[in-house]
C-alpha cells in the first residue's frame, strides 16, 4: 500500500447550526476496518440528509464517521484483510456511512462501483447516494413496471433528477412538480412527461387531468406532511405512495377507507440506517441492471455547481436555498 499521511483535511463543526458552522480542520486519517476499503477522495458529494446532521437532527449511525458526506468517488489507497488485494489502486464510486467531506474517507469495499477510464470522476461521485435511493425506492419497494406512470416531487433535486432520468429509461412515464418554470423547463428537459409549477397550479388536479382521471401508479415523496393525503388522491387503483423524506412535516392526516378501497399501498424508507448486506445487495443489482446507463454515456448526472472543499459552508447554503437543479458537489483532490 502507498505511504499515507497521519492526517487529513476535513469538514467539521464545534456545535450544530446553519451552514456558518462548518470550517477546515485536520483531523486523523480514519481506520481501515476488515471489510473496508481507504478512498483518496477526489470528489463528495452534497446531500440534503448532510444539512439535517449539520443542523443537528440526523445523528450519524453507530460506528459511522462523525465527518459528514454520503458519496464519494476516488482511488482505493489501502483495503483491510477480507477485501480482495485487486481492489487496491482501482477507481470507485462508493456509498458511504459518512465521512466524505475529507481528502480521505473508508467505505465497505462491497459499497463500491467501479468507475471506468473515461467517466468524469466528478459525475461519478455525483451518482451512489441518489442512485442507490431512487433504484431502491422507486423499482424495489414502489415495484415500477415499464408503461406505469411515476409522479415525483421536486423534479430538479438530486433525488428528481436521478428518478426522472432512471424512470425514462425503464420506459415509465413522468409526472414531476417544481417550484418555478425555469426549473419545470429543466425537468421537461430531463425526459418529463410534465412539469407541474406547483405554486401556480393544484398538482391533484393536473395529475387528474394528465392522466384522464386514472391517477398515476407510484408517488416517490420527499415532502410528507400536508401532501401525503394530496398524493393520496393522485394514485390510481392499487397505487404506491413511497415516501424517503419528510422535509414539509413528519406527521400526516390520511382518510383511510380510501386507502382500503382503493388498495393503496404506503410505504418509504431510509438509506443510511439499513445494514451493509442490504447496501452490499443493493449496490450488486444496481452494478447489473443501473450502473452501466451511466458508464456507457447514455445517462449522466444533472450537476449544478462545484465548491471546493474549504467552501462547504457555501454549498449547503444553496443546497438550502432550494436554487439548485441537480448535484451539489465539493471538489476535494480532482
Amino acid at each position: 500500500m502507498p505511504e499515507l499521511p497521519e492526517t487529513m483535511q476535513a469538514i467539521g463543526f464545534e456545535q450544530p447550526g446553519g451552514p456558518d458552522v462548518l470550517r477546515v480542520e485536520e483531523a486523523p486519517l480514519p481506520q481501515i476496518g476488515s471489510g473496508d476499503v481507504l478512498i483518496k477522495v477526489a470528489y463528495a458529494g452534497v446531500n440534503r440528509p448532510d444539512c439535517i446532521q449539520r443542523a443537528g437532527n440526523y445523528p450519524a449511525p453507530p460506528g459511522a464517521s462523525p465527518i459528514l458526506g454520503l458519496e464519494v468517488a476516488g482511488e482505493v489507497v489501502g483495503v483491510g484483510g477480507d477485501v480482495p488485494r485487486e481492489m487496491l489502486g482501482s477507481v470507485v464510486a462508493a456509498l458511504t456511512p459518512g465521512g466524505g467531506y475529507a481528502e480521505y474517507c473508508t467505505a465497505p469495499w462491497q459499497h463500491c462501483l467501479p468507475v471506468p477510464d473515461g467517466m468524469d470522476l466528478k459525475h461519478a461521485a455525483a451518482l451512489p447516494e441518489t442512485l442507490f435511493t431512487v433504484w431502491h425506492n422507486v423499482f424495489e419497494r414502489g415495484c415500477a413496471r415499464d408503461g406505469e406512470t411515476l409522479l415525483v416531487h421536486g423534479g430538479t433535486s438530486g433525488i428528481g433528477t436521478m428518478a426522472i432520468m432512471l424512470a425514462k429509461a425503464f420506459d415509465l412515464n413522468v409526472i414531476t412538480t417544481c417550484g418555478d418554470e425555469a426549473k419545470c423547463e429543466a425537468a421537461r428537459g430531463l425526459g418529463a412527461d410534465i412539469a407541474i409549477n406547483y405554486r401556480e397550479a393544484d398538482f391533484v388536479e393536473a395529475v387528474r387531468e394528465h392522466t384522464g382521471g386514472k391517477g398515476v401508479d407510484i408517488v416517490l415523496d420527499m415532502v410528507s406532511g400536508d401532501y401525503v393525503p394530496r398524493n393520496l388522491q393522485c394514485l390510481a387503483e392499487d397505487g404506491r405512495h413511497v415516501t424517503i423524506a419528510v422535509l414539509g412535516g413528519a406527521k400526516a392526516e390520511i382518510f383511510i377507507p380510501m386507502v382500503m378501497m382503493r388498495r393503496l399501498t404506503l410505504t418509504g424508507s431510509t438509506l443510511r440506517p439499513r445494514s451493509d448486506a442490504f447496501k452490499a445487495a443493493l449496490a450488486d443489482e444496481i452494478a447489473d441492471n443501473a450502473w452501466p446507463l451511466f458508464t456507457s454515456g447514455e445517462l449522466s448526472p444533472v450537476m449544478d455547481q462545484t465548491f471546493p472543499l474549504a467552501g462547504a459552508a457555501e454549498a449547503h447554503a444553496r443546497m438550502e436555498s432550494s436554487a439548485h437543479i441537480g448535484k451539489i458537489m465539493l471538489e476535494v483532490a480532482p
